[in-house]
């Protein structure tokens, strides 16, 4: 198989209009479509990550919860480049999203930290 990278990461939230302004107005990913599914009561919400990547954000009735914490396994979390780690941070901290404390990747020496989306999936930011 020759892939040429990741197209998108499906999320399916509990919230879907909680959900859509976090990854829309707190994030800053752009709508590129947004579908309502009449026949499964559900909406689709297709975001623009970068020109390589999307986010494909589903609501779906009565969703059941994932375990978080401890690790679970299964995808761990989704993690997003950034230029400025600490700038990002004070971004995320003026939307009331609490962020965990910045380490030090001790094999690249690069900074990263954790936080979550509204379902408490986690997400970190990386600095490149």
């Amino acid at each position: 198989m020759k892939t040429l990278g990741i197209h998108h990461i499906a999320i399916i939230c509990s919230d879907y209009e909680r959900s859509k302004r976090f990854y829309v107005e707190v994030l800053g990913f752009a709508i590129i479509q947004e579908t309502f599914r009449a026949a499964r009561n559900s909406y689709k919400l297709d975001l623009r990550v970068n020109e390589h990547t999307q986010i494909e954000l589903f609501s779906f009735p009565n969703p059941p919860q994932r375990f978080s914490n401890p690790e679970a396994c299964g995808l761990r979390h989704l993690a997003f480049a950034v230029e400025n780690l600490e700038a990002t941070v004070a971004d995320l901290n003026l939307h009331n999203i609490e962020t965990e404390n910045i380490r030090v990747d001790e094999i690249t020496g690069k900074k990263f930290t954790f936080f979550q989306d509204p379902d408490n999936l986690p997400l970190e930011i990386y600095e490149v």
